[in-house]
């Protein structure tokens, strides 16, 4: 009789030992993968953040640039004006020399500004491109580690499901702007 209960004891240590090695494989699995979901969630921020950087930042350099221009356009307007000359055709005149002024001397001051906003765009956009290449990586990293052996049926029975990828579309919103130099 001593030697069954001991054999009880055993058996029954046994089956807690191995129910709780499942419920924590069950939970480290789980855990994993609520580590993924959270990383899939900052890059998808991230994504958000420099979106709205763009949408900030890039039509407020477009009206500085609007501006410069506006005062270097006043500026010549007020030389001709003090000269005493004031025709279309010595505006044209002098716009065509501005022109040709600008190619040759590309340090002129709107020159300038707008490199920076070419600068600022490619910025922004190569930003945008490294942090949609970093959601796609850690969708990549999740859907593999849910799709795998045990992993797939733990996962499946708690509602785990692959995520989409963030695929680049090139629909334009009828909002958008066509020309950002123009009035």
């Amino acid at each position: 009789m001593r030697f069954s209960w001991k054999l009880c004891l055993i058996i029954v240590a046994i089956v807690i030992a191995l129910v709780l090695m499942f419920v924590f494989a069950f939970q480290g699995v789980q855990n994993k993968a609520i580590s993924f979901e959270e990383q899939i969630g900052t890059a998808q921020s991230d994504i958000k953040v420099q979106e709205k950087r763009r949408a900030d930042l890039i039509p407020n350099l477009v009206d500085c640039v609007k501006a410069y221009d506006e005062h270097e356009y006043q500026t010549l307007m007020d030389v001709i004006a003090a000269r005493g000359t004031s025709s279309d055709e010595s505006v044209t005149e002098i716009q065509t020399m501005i022109s040709a002024v600008a190619e040759a001397y590309p340090e002129l001051k709107s020159s300038e500004n707008y490199r920076e906003l070419m600068n600022e765009l490619s910025t922004t956009e190569n930003l945008i491109a490294n942090y949609r290449s970093n959601y796609n990586t850690w969708v990549k990293k999740y859907n593999q580690y849910i799709r795998k052996f045990p992993n797939k049926q733990i996962l499946g029975m708690l509602g785990y499901e692959p995520v989409e990828y963030s695929y680049l579309t090139y629909d334009v919103s009828e909002d958008a702007p066509t020309n950002l130099f123009e009035d």
